[in-house]
């Protein structure tokens, strides 16, 4: 925009703030529970810090570790060394293997844990997957909002060429926020 002679001023349009954010705001209220909607700040906490995952290298180790104690000493001995699991999903399962369950058992339950948590990333996934659909949408909403208050303004000339920049403001803004902040494709 600097290099075509705009000013980055020109961006801050309250008109088009309020129908993109708060559009797209109103837009999750219409197409989500309170209950999931209540998760956001959650998730934006998860999509701007770094998740702490157990490395592949750090798994391999631990599981070796871990079968060296129980040939040695026998599975009891991880009873000791479980609450040191920093993982709850590992953790969870090496108490159901200590607590003698059957193998079956285990590995449903597990599987459970899985699909219960896919559920629910699916949930968080999909708010910021709708928001990136609505906002470009309501961006070229507020365009044409813009360029109607723009033409019903043709005797102010001067006028005209702010009134239809600011009408674009809108369509920059929806487009920005749908594919960069609410719903960026990785491949």
């Amino acid at each position: 925009m600097v290099l075509k002679g705009a000013s980055l001023a020109a961006l801050v349009n309250p008109a088009a703030i309020l129908i993109i954010f708060v559009g797209t705001a109103a837009s999750l209220f219409i197409g989500f529970s309170m209950e999931e909607l209540k998760l956001f700040p959650k998730l934006m906490k998860i999509v701007f810090t770094e998740q702490k995952t157990i490395s592949k290298m750090e798994l391999i180790d631990m599981f070796t570790d871990w079968v060296a104690i129980t040939r040695r000493e026998g599975l009891l001995a991880m009873e000791s060394k479980v609450e040191e699991i920093p993982d709850p999903f590992l953790r969870n399962g090496m108490r159901m293997i200590i607590d003698g369950n059957d193998q079956e058992f285990v590995h449903d339950v597990l599987m459970e844990d899985i699909h219960t948590m896919q559920e629910r990333h699916r949930t968080g996934a999909q708010i910021f997957t709708q928001a990136g659909t609505y906002a470009p949408t309501l961006g070229v909403l507020g365009a044409v909002v813009g360029l109607i208050a723009a033409l019903s303004n043709l005797s102010e000339i001067e006028a005209l060429g702010h009134l239809i920049s600011a009408a674009f403001v809108a369509t920059l803004l929806g487009i920005f926020s749908g594919y960069v902040l609410w719903a960026p494709h990785r491949e």
